[in-house]
């Protein structure tokens, strides 16, 4: 009797983005820790973010890259994404899923912020193209 063959579940074709289950993961981690009171849209508009980025030429091309990129989200740079937000929950995961599948209520944005929560003129200067919760998605 032999083994059936092993088949990764983190390979998966229907994502835009190639992303192992690790890349998925961290993505919910990202996504749990900048958006885990938002609506379901706007968890997904931030992972959407996450991978605009990666496909975008102006940035890295790795999910981890962009993420742990110096200054680009609040979550890294207080360690709170190293800190406590170790395992990501159901909604986090879901919405790293969609994203990965190419679902992006922004329309291809790479940026946004909570206007709460920063007095970053540069941020603020940018086109609003979708309000979710209490974030901005900006281009």
């Amino acid at each position: 009797m032999t083994a059936a063959p092993q088949h990764k579940s983190h390979d998966k074709t229907s994502f835009i983005i190639p992303a192992t289950k690790e890349d998925l993961l961290l993505l919910a981690r990202l996504i749990q820790a900048e958006a885990e009171a938002e609506p379901l849209e706007g968890m997904i508009a931030v992972g959407a973010v996450v991978v605009n980025r990666v496909r975008h030429p102006d940035f890295t091309d790795t999910i981890y890259a962009v993420i742990m990129e110096p200054g680009q989200f609040e979550s890294v740079g207080n360690n709170r994404l190293a800190g406590s937000v170790k395992a990501p929950n159901e909604d986090a995961v879901k919405a790293a899923t969609k994203a990965l599948e190419g679902v992006d209520p922004t329309n291809g944005v790479l940026f946004f912020y909570n206007p709460q929560l920063t007095d970053n003129q540069w941020i603020r200067s940018k086109k609003v193209k979708l309000v979710s919760g209490n974030h901005l998605f900006v281009v």
